[in-house]
């Protein structure tokens, strides 16, 4: 806005220097008829609609017309002062309204220029008019398009607003099902072998219980960080660190409490980015919450792997194939994959069910 403001007074000081050093050194000369001080005043005063027309462009614009209407019968720099304040103040104008209202004083300038200009006398009737009615149009135009491209530029702002609230409830949708579906499936299944063994086995069913208290509060806490994030970022000094490879094995672990044994093997990777990285551990994540969920499996086979600007993911395990239904988890995985345009299947094996995916990188410049 500043440097708005200076160029204005930059124009202003060379209309009102150009316009009055003419008329000081007898270049042209006011009309006879009219006193001296009336006319470096109306000229003088031409000028300020262009110094208001920030703060005031509406007022700026009407006050421009009456100044216009008054140097019409004088002509020469006091009149081309005048319009040329009078298109700079409908530019402004139209730029802040783009309305009605701008369109309305766009059309009663011309009319009240084009009549005036007939109706009053004046030095030259053709000049005035085409003149005036030049910068008018001029400003209203230039109006017109930055208005447009201002609107065009609101719009796509707010798009991308849109589209990044939408992606990030995605984000957190597939987080939180993540979170949820995992340490739900451990609790399902512990609380299954508590309720099988109660009565035979009470130190088994002692274990299965200290298994579901641990993974609720695991769970219970995850969950209040990530809900913290919707409350305005209040909870995001609390967030944990996004789950990366290293926590691989934890997972591992954790799922092998069901009874399910499971062999990791990671090869080929010492790091990887952190977006890739959290996505490899939630597409290993959900692939075993499916297993523990629905396979009744009892073994289970991971690989993660890494190659040449990329890596590679299977889950594999000997549990009961058939029909896959795709739920929010395949769903998940399938998204996280298409971010970084990678490959993903999920589909019956020979010998239980296999999940592959491949996720694409750009390793980090100066590794």
């Amino acid at each position: 806005m500043r440097i708005r403001v200076v160029i204005d007074v930059l124009a202003v000081l060379v209309l009102a220097i150009g316009a009055g050093g003419n008329l000081a050194a007898g270049a042209w000369t006011l009309p006879l008829w009219l006193p001296a001080w009336l006319g470096w005043t109306i000229l003088l005063t031409g000028v300020t609609p262009i110094l208001l027309r920030r703060w005031w462009p509406r007022p700026a614009y009407i006050l421009s017309l009456v100044l216009t209407a008054a140097a019409i019968p004088i002509g020469g720099p006091v009149l081309a002062v005048a319009v040329v304040a009078a298109g700079c103040a409908l530019y402004t104008f139209v730029v802040r309204r783009g309305s009605r209202a701008s369109r309305v004083g766009f059309a009663a300038g011309l009319l009240g220029i084009g009549l005036l200009g007939v109706v009053l006398p004046n030095p030259s009737t053709a000049t005035t008019v085409n003149f005036g009615a030049s910068a008018l149009i001029v400003g209203f135009a230039l109006g017109i398009a930055v208005h447009g491209r201002r609107e065009y530029a609101a719009i796509e702002r707010e798009n991308h607003a849109r589209e990044a609230v939408s992606a990030e409830r995605l984000r957190i949708a597939r987080e939180m099902h993540d979170v949820v579906a995992h340490s739900m499936s451990l609790i399902a299944v512990k609380a299954a072998v508590g309720n099988h063994v109660a009565l035979e086995q009470p130190d088994q069913a002692r274990e299965a219980l200290r298994v579901i208290e641990d993974t609720s509060r695991e769970t219970l806490a995850e969950l209040r960080r990530m809900l913290g994030v919707l409350r305005d970022g209040t909870g995001v000094p609390a967030l944990a660190p996004a789950p990366t490879l290293d926590d691989l094995r934890t997972l591992a672990d954790r799922a092998q409490l069901t009874g399910l044994a499971v062999d990791l093997t990671v090869q080929g990777l010492d790091e990887l980015p952190g977006g890739v990285g959290q996505s490899v551990y939630r597409i290993v994540q959900e692939a075993l919450t499916n297993v523990v969920k629905h396979a009744a499996a009892t073994t289970c086979r991971i690989r993660v792997t890494g190659g040449e600007g990329e890596v590679g993911i299977e889950v594999h395990d000997d549990g009961r194939g058939g029909d896959v239904v795709p739920g929010h988890g395949l769903i998940g995985m399938r998204e996280r994959v298409a971010v970084y345009d990678g490959e993903f299947s999920a589909a019956p094996s020979d010998d239980g069910f296999r999940v592959f995916a491949r996720l694409p990188y750009e390793a980090a410049v100066g590794r």
